[in-house]
């Protein structure tokens, strides 16, 4: 049985379809109405869950002029910190309408919070889960904090190492989790595809005994699908109106056609994933006719014998398999035989067969 969590009644784990999750993150641009209207598009996707950030500037970060504030390189290349999240923070007090938008449209809504005032906002509007940044994976006090709720956790393994990953996981059980997901993450932003290493999945479900899903900032679907195609039991991606439109996120955010694709291509990625069998499904058994067999091409009188002139491998399959070809070739026919018949063993003279195999 493989390990599973459950969010607001919907159970993650491999035996069931991925978790897809649209995270809005700074892409309202500063604007509660675009913030709605993001929240509309996304429940149109088709996703699972639509998650945001709960944090202000000073929660994050501080207002400070020191080099090691100011991002070098990259797509915030030259902005502090602190003007960054000044930008792309969720005000709290708009979160209780965004709250009320997704539950009005009958989708799954939480949050990563990113200290101790964020949980607790989060607790009031009835947060079924939390999520861990990458960023936060190290932050054992915030992780047993939001724990302690006994709510699930997804966390973001980002540049955690191994060991790192395991104390997250260890806090948030310890501290009273309701399960805990990680998930495999790229801390960079936009990802290259070549750096996805999506092969960490399942070595990570081995390793950590939990569910494995990926937060994915490569463009487009693949890294998705083939995640899910090796086991990811959730999915994590932005989500923009519009690229064109800016916004702190948007340049490796998805639009919502492109996230209702992935969204169909990741469930039905998971649906051909199926179970290793080597049996004949019940929808190939129509099928099983045309497959090839032994055909008498020519007619052939009682006592003759079947040759390559008058016996082929052809299709359909109604005849002997072609593996008895060698025990067909050189026998005697036990009667009169029109060309179009397929071989059947009644055919061929006892004594006979096999005589030119």
């Amino acid at each position: 049985m493989n390990p599973e969590i459950e969010i607001a009644g919907r159970k993650i784990g491999q035996d069931h379809p991925p978790y897809v999750i649209c995270e809005l993150s700074g892409n309202h641009n500063g604007s509660l109405d675009r913030a709605l209207e993001l929240v509309d598009a996304a429940a149109d996707t088709g996703c699972d869950a639509i998650k945001i950030q709960t944090y202000t500037a000073d929660t994050i970060t501080m207002d400070c002029d020191r080099p090691e504030f100011r991002i070098e390189g990259g797509l915030w290349h030259g902005r502090s910190l602190y003007e960054l999240y000044q930008e792309a923070h969720t005000p709290f007090e708009w979160h209780a309408a965004i709250f009320e938008r997704a539950h009005k449209r009958g989708v799954t809504i939480f949050s990563t919070p990113f200290d101790e005032t964020a949980v607790d906002l989060l607790e009031e509007l009835g947060a079924p889960a939390y999520k861990i940044a990458s960023f936060e994976a190290v932050d054992l006090p915030l992780i047993a904090y939001a724990a302690s709720k006994g709510k699930p956790l997804i966390i973001s393994t980002g540049m955690a190492s191994m060991a790192e990953m395991a104390a997250a996981k260890q806090t948030a059980i310890k501290a009273g989790a309701a399960g805990v997901a990680l998930l495999h993450c790229v801390s960079s932003y936009p990802a290259a595809l070549e750096d996805a290493n999506v092969r960490t999945i399942p070595d990570m479900a081995a390793r950590f005994g939990c569910p494995i899903g990926l937060s994915d900032h490569t463009p487009g679907t693949a890294a998705a699908v083939a995640a899910t195609a090796l086991g990811s039991s959730l999915i994590e991606k932005h989500f923009t109106l519009a690229r064109a439109d800016g916004g702190p996120d948007a340049a490796f955010s998805l639009e919502p056609a492109e996230f209702a694709a992935l969204v169909r291509d990741c469930k039905d990625a998971w649906k051909t994933l199926g179970r290793a069998h080597y049996d004949v499904l019940g929808s190939e058994r129509g099928s099983l006719q045309f497959r090839r067999s032994l055909y008498v091409t020519a007619d052939v009188r009682a006592g003759e014998r079947f040759t390559r002139d008058n016996v082929r491998s052809i299709r359909p399959g109604l005849g002997l398999s072609p593996a008895h070809l060698g025990a067909v070739l050189g026998a005697a026919a036990t009667r009169d035989i029109k060309r179009g018949e397929p071989v059947a063993w009644e055919m061929l003279a006892e004594g006979s067969k096999g005589a030119a195999a």
